[in-house]
């Protein structure tokens, strides 16, 4: 139990990943912390259920292999990462294809028609098809294809590929809009925006509307692009449980509720007053303006997961599976035990599903009617483990967003989050660098900050 009259350097208040990352990073600079949680455990959003044997997230967001701060936060040097296969699936009209994995054939066929087409277009005399004269041979988008023609597969991964060697400077540079402004300006074809780009966005943003800033979507496609989407072995819980491990003991403090800070002190209602040389609020955006008035509550997208389980999985292996057509609630789904067999006892499949924005009234009805059209195949026996609904799981980013919302308010205060970045676990990590960061350098404490080696997915 925490003393009253203990005394630290820095109090950060919320254990989630944001608050336990900079501890981190100020622990091993030399400064004496203390984090409080007002929950019973760390973690934060980032929890996962146990339930027989399954290991279940509140929320599941997914991450990217090409995430820098996964690389960079100490403390996560160790952690594994499970990997859904290349690419996505997208069910359009009853079918389903990969896409986004530019190493397969059918991508390497797309490029080949693009320069083929390219050719044509140089050549002095236009092409023949069918002996008709000047007509070329530009292939057509077949029925259920949901990105088009092979030339507009092609373009998808050359600008895909153009993303993931971007700097991030000229990515924000670029003029802001929403997403769906955005996509639409720069020419993309209406079907390759609803076939691939919505339904990818909405799993990575939670935003299906693609009200989302462009600046934070690119940078979305920039990491998908660059790398694998992956999830934490063992469940979502298993990132800030690294964190907390790896702090010295006693530092983590739950279900301690601070009821008033200020930039020497602050105030809980187990303890009373907990006086420090500085205090980093690193809790959600509406409990960070309930301690603070005058911080900015942005709104929210809900994210509803469902689990279910079965003994007889879809054939989809460890692949993403998106509804490129919205034809249900189901947003996204996966067959997880597939990606990461720890989340399911032996013999069972473990299948969540995620379902943006409000949820139908009987949703566990909507949402197996849903998966029994993307899998192919009868849900009438799923057991259903679970129904987590988050009103208020990821901050909305629609423009104009800051991307690096200042994270010292004044000196002794500061603040971070996924609310003061981009609002992903990349955010929340990226936040709590900077905010140590500057923690380090008001309290004058010398030493460069550790860096990771870089993580590799597990196979």
């Amino acid at each position: 139990m925490l003393e009253p009259a203990y005394q630290a350097d820095v109090v950060i208040v919320g254990a989630g990943v944001a608050g336990l990352s900079a501890a981190h990073r100020l622990t091993s600079a030399g400064v004496t912390t203390a984090v409080l949680e007002a929950a019973p455990y760390a973690g934060g959003r980032m929890s996962t259920e146990k339930i027989d044997g399954f290991r279940l997230d509140r929320i599941g967001q997914l991450l990217s292999t090409s995430y820098p701060e996964l690389r960079l936060t100490p403390g996560l040097d160790t952690m594994a990462l499970r990997a859904f296969a290349p690419g996505v699936l997208l069910h359009s009209d009853g079918r389903r294809q990969r896409a986004g994995a530019l190493a397969t054939p059918s991508a390497r066929r797309a490029r080949g028609a693009l320069h083929a087409v390219r050719a044509l277009a140089s050549a002095p005399r236009a092409a023949s098809v069918r002996g008709v004269p000047g007509q070329s041979s530009v292939p057509r988008a077949r029925t259920g294809a949901p990105l088009g023609t092979a030339v507009d597969q092609a373009r998808l991964g050359a600008a895909l590929a153009r993303l993931a060697g971007a700097p991030v400077e000229r990515l924000l540079a670029r003029p802001e809009s929403s997403a769906a402004q955005a996509l639409a300006a720069r020419g993309v074809p209406a079907r390759t925006i609803d076939g691939f780009l919505r339904p990818l966005l909405a799993a990575l943003l939670c935003d299906p509307e693609l009200t989302t800033s462009s600046r934070c979507a690119d940078l979305a496609l920039r990491s998908f692009a660059g790398g694998r989407l992956c999830v934490p072995e063992g469940g979502a819980e298993a990132l800030p449980e690294l964190l907390a491990r790896a702090l010295p003991p006693g530092t983590v403090h739950t279900g301690v509720r601070v009821t008033s800070i200020a930039t020497t002190s602050v105030t809980t209602a187990e303890h009373g007053e907990i006086r420090c040389r500085a205090v980093l609020l690193a809790t959600d955006a509406r409990t960070a303006a309930e301690l603070l008035p005058g911080l900015r509550v942005p709104d929210f997208h809900p994210v509803t997961v469902v689990h279910h389980t079965t003994d007889e999985p879809p054939a989809t292996g460890a692949s993403l599976l998106l509804d490129a057509d919205r034809g249900g609630p189901v947003a996204h789904t996966a067959v997880i035990s597939q990606v990461d067999p720890s989340r399911a006892p032996a013999g069972r499949a473990l299948v969540s599903s995620t379902v943006l924005g409000t949820p139908p009234p009987d949703i566990d009805t909507a949402v197996r009617r849903h998966l029994s059209r993307l899998y192919g195949t009868s849900t009438a026996r799923w057991e259903t483990l679970a129904v987590h609904h988050t009103p208020e799981a990821v901050p909305a980013m629609r423009p104009p967003h800051d991307l690096r919302r200042p994270v010292r308010l004044l000196a002794g205060l500061y603040v971070c989050g996924d609310h003061r970045d981009t609002s992903t676990v990349q955010g929340a990590l990226h936040s709590a660098h900077r905010a140590a960061s500057a923690i380090l350098t008001d309290l004058g404490a010398a030493g460069s900050l550790h860096r990771a080696e870089p993580l590799r997915a597990a196979a």
